[in-house]
């Protein structure tokens, strides 16, 4: 029966062997699976701050010429499916050189993180290391092949005729990072660790015993995050041509929403103040209240209002939800006083003018008013592009 177990060579043996302290920083443990036999390769996640996804291996410049660095990190690489993973760490900064650019034309290199294992690819050598594969110089290169047993960091633009003489490589745009991300299986932190710690890195999980947390680089959010009920101050306008715009001048506007995936649920509500101006009678145009995310398609939503003195009333009818001037809520219909549907949309003409409130009061459901406050409200449920 061939079942075989994980065993480390000696320190003697001429092949190196491993020593304890290779044994604590390797990334051993059970990998996320790619296979039967094998496992997902990449960088270990993790910075000092939980603010970055992966900082080991970076590959970055940050001296002119043609030597770029290596960060220290950990790893873990996939040979074959016979040879197995191999779990490497890199403990210090590593130093690389690129060789001179191509007098006619540029190249990509890449930089990668390779194991020589000699019982199964009689490379003659048992180590690992970062190596620099160069590529073909091109008109348009493109990189080389990741060679067998290797993990790509990063690929690098080498341009036509570059040398440490001629200032080098611009690190910024020569180096696109090639690194991935690999994790244990399920990747999660379980809740026996406890509440009091920080993220390794953006995108992380964690048990809480009633569900699972994420880290966004900053905090731990509830997972999947539930949406709260927000403020925001509604537009008031006109929407005909040429009709003026009304102004506030010790009125208010306010609105609260909740947007939920694809949907958003609002209500907008507008107190009409003693000084607030509007077109004369006749020039008061399409009232509109603005929305708090523009709508994918018009739809229908609640109105109402209290308008005129004791002797006015409330009235009620629909609005149109509509993703005109961004995102507005018009073309309000009501009653008149007599019951009657209104002949034209809403406004300072429609089902009667408002007053302005002396002194301002509070919205409908407070206290008594000293006066009669008018104000108009809309509100709704539609749907947005997510």
């Amino acid at each position: 029966m061939n079942i075989r177990s994980a065993w480390l060579l000696n320190t003697t043996d001429a092949a190196g062997g491993q020593s304890r302290i290779d044994t604590r920083l390797a990334p051993l443990g059970a990998m996320t699976p790619g296979g039967a036999m094998t496992s997902l390769d990449g960088v270990l996640p993790g910075s000092a701050n939980g603010t970055t996804t992966i900082s080991g291996l970076r590959v970055y410049g940050d001296t002119a010429g043609l030597s770029a660095k290596v960060a220290p990190g950990r790893a873990v690489v996939q040979g074959s499916e016979a040879a197995g993973a191999y779990p490497v760490y890199v403990p210090e900064v590593t130093s690389i050189t690129f060789a001179d650019g191509d007098p006619g034309n540029p190249r990509v290199d890449l930089v990668v993180l390779r194991v020589y294992d000699n019982d199964q690819d009689a490379s003659g050598q048992t180590a690992a290391t970062i190596e620099i594969v160069p590529g073909r110089p091109a008109a348009s290169p493109t990189p080389p092949p990741v060679p067998p047993g290797a993990l790509a960091l990063a690929q690098v633009t080498v341009p036509a005729g570059a040398s440490a003489g001629t200032g080098g490589l611009d690190w910024k745009s020569a180096v696109v990072d090639r690194r991935r991300a690999t994790v244990a299986v399920g990747g999660i932190v379980p809740l026996a660790r406890g509440a009091a710690f920080n993220g390794a890195y953006p995108g992380q999980y964690r048990d809480t015993g009633s569900g699972l947390e994420r880290w966004n680089g900053k905090d731990w959010k509830p997972y999947p995050e539930q949406p709260v009920w927000q403020d925001y101050t509604p537009k008031w306008g006109s929407a005909t041509d040429g009709a003026p715009d009304p102004v506030l001048r010790g009125g208010s506007v306010e609105g609260r929403y909740i947007k939920t995936g694809p949907v958003v649920h609002f209500r907008a509500f507008l107190k009409i103040g003693l000084f607030d101006s509007w077109g004369g009678p006749g020039t008061n145009g399409n009232w509109y209240l603005t929305l708090p995310v523009k709508p994918a398609r018009s739809s229908t939503g609640g109105f109402r209002a209290r308008l005129g003195d004791e002797n006015g009333g409330y009235f009620h009818g629909a609005c149109e939800i509509s993703p005109t001037l961004g995102g507005s809520a018009r073309n309000w219909t009501s009653t008149k006083a007599s019951g009657a549907p209104t002949t034209a949309w809403v406004d300072a003409d429609d089902p009667m003018p408002p007053l302005g409130s002396v002194p301002a009061v509070g919205r409908p459901g407070g206290p008594a008013p000293a006066s009669v406050s008018n104000w108009y409200e809309v509100w709704g449920t539609y749907e947005v592009t997510a």
